[in-house]
């Protein structure tokens, strides 16, 4: 086993990986940009050292600085995490160079999977159906239009390196085809170091199910319960759970064989998740991609099986054998995630920073809070928006989305505008309550994006803004002007209240 480690990320999967790391006696090292020298991540490593940066492209993208460290702290092995660095096959072959042991799969196989249109080839000689799709594009050329006129619009824009919704564009006609393209190759190319993008016909009213896949390096690959993801908005996850309950047994058994035939064509080792469009009405599924690195939804699967997944990536990566029976996964109960993210739901999701001024988890039976934030903190715009991933779990589903709904309610925050408000929305809905929903959810139910405020506004608002501004040392910057009020918009949340 490895004796120390180099967490190459930041906020709560730095935090989540060192938890694990440090139950297991190995030291950890933590990295940090300017902004997040005071993170939780930080204050938890047994050691820390500054990427000397704000932007990701000066920190936690920059291979050369954080190799560098890895050696100076005498790191033998560096877990990445998930975005950033952790699909870049370069960056995995620089660390084999290196010799400082990547806590995920081989650069071979994830340039075979973390390719999507490389993964849509090996689906399809795994017996796996697929999406139809095109080549790389970077602009408009016959090729593209043919392919348009083929399956007509809407089209969806996708990068073929990384996920998480990053470089991933809905094109609803011809004309928004070549912005599309542009936008999505450059936010590809920001966040990954990869601009590339292809065309995929689009499926409405599909559920968005994924597999999460084990293999090491003896030949030995295991599935876990499906993940049901459906629940985005631009195309980014917001809401997780397991088992999905629009799949059953049979249908399970299929995806996850699908999953594993895949990783072994592949010859893929450590983590991964393979992504399905499942039609509920044809219980038809179709290839989507593999996501080779540990998902952020992964604490609903350890919650169900009570297994640790940042154990097992680590024993793994460190040669041991698989020793978890595929009878062994299939897990008890069910649980949901809901991702914290500070940005603004009812203003087009616009990102939201500012002091935490207040910062309250809720705690009970179920639950589980993966953060990577305190009371006090400043929330900058640099990085992603997820602050937190709060978890509910029960022995069914009734009681899991009780657990949730009242965790939710019970989660003040102050000085940053969240998105608790539309998570417990979602929860409450009666689609959602009885599992009949999809990835056009938001879409379909756009009212639960349109500013509805509570009775009680008019006397609560104001007397909170004052409250955190006197507190937090924030300003009142008008962007949602009211009249005769000090401007109450970085206070939304409050009990699961939604405030104006």
């Amino acid at each position: 086993m490895f004796s120390k480690v180099l967490v190459a990320n930041r906020g709560e999967i730095a935090v989540r990986v060192q938890q694990t790391l440090q139950t297991m006696g190995v030291k950890t090292v933590a990295v940090y940009s300017d902004t997040d020298r005071l993170a939780p991540h930080v204050a938890m490593a047994n050691e820390a050292h500054p990427l000397d940066g704000i932007t990701a492209a000066e920190t936690y993208l920059d291979a050369g600085k954080l190799l560098d460290i890895a050696h100076r702290s005498r790191a033998d092995a560096l877990h990445p995490g998930y975005g950033f660095l952790s699909e870049n096959p370069d960056f995995a072959r620089q660390c084999r160079q290196a010799r400082v042991v990547f806590i995920g799969p081989s650069p071979e196989s994830m340039e075979a999977l973390g390719d999507k249109l490389r993964a849509k080839d090996l689906a399809q000689q795994a017996g796996a159906p697929v999406v139809p799709g095109s080549g790389v594009c970077r602009q408009v050329d016959p090729s593209i239009e043919k392919f348009a006129a083929v399956h007509g619009y809407p089209l969806l824009v996708k990068a073929a390196a990384g996920g998480g919704g990053r470089g991933m564009r809905l094109v609803n006609s011809r004309e928004e085809l070549e912005s599309s393209l542009e936008a999505a190759s450059r936010e590809a190319a920001s966040a990954f170091g990869d601009g590339r993008v292809f065309l995929e016909r689009y499926i409405a009213q599909g559920r968005h199910v994924e597999v999460q896949i084990l293999a090491d390096r003896h030949g030995n690959a295991i599935y876990f319960p499906e993940r049901e993801c459906s629940i985005q908005r631009r195309h980014q996850k917001l809401i997780e759970e397991t088992p999905s309950p629009a799949v059953g047994p049979e249908l399970r058994q299929r995806m996850g064989k699908a999953a594993v035939d895949l990783a072994k064509a592949a010859g893929y080792t450590n983590a991964g998740t393979v992504e399905f469009l499942l039609d509920p009405q044809t219980q038809e599924f179709y290839f989507l991609e593999v996501n080779t690195r540990l998902q952020v939804e992964h604490p609903i699967t350890e919650a169900v099986t009570g297994l640790d997944l940042v154990e097992w990536q680590t024993r793994i990566a460190a040669g041991e054998t698989l020793t978890i029976d595929q009878a062994e996964t299939q897990g008890t109960g069910h649980a949901i995630e809901c991702r914290i993210c500070a940005e603004d739901p009812y203003n087009g999701f616009a990102p939201a920073t500012g002091r935490l001024a207040l910062w309250e988890p809720p705690a009970g039976p179920g639950l589980r809070l993966d953060s990577g934030v305190a009371q006090g903190l400043e929330v900058a715009s640099h990085f992603d928006s997820l602050l937190a991933k709060l978890i509910a779990s029960g022995p069914d589903r009734a009681i899991a989305l009780r657990r949730m709904e009242l965790a939710l309610a019970r989660f003040p925050t102050l000085g940053v505008t969240t998105n608790v408000p539309l998570l417990m929305d979602v929860i409450r809905h009666p689609e959602f309550q009885a599992g009949e929903y999809d990835t056009g959810f938001l879409e379909h139910h756009g009212e639960l994006t349109q500013w509805q405020p509570s009775d009680e506004s008019a006397h609560t608002v104001p007397a909170l803004a004052a409250w955190a501004a006197e507190n937090a040392g924030l300003t009142s910057n008008n962007t949602h002007p009211l009249p005769n009020r000090v401007d109450p918009s970085p206070w939304r949340t409050l009990g699961g209240k939604k405030f104006p």
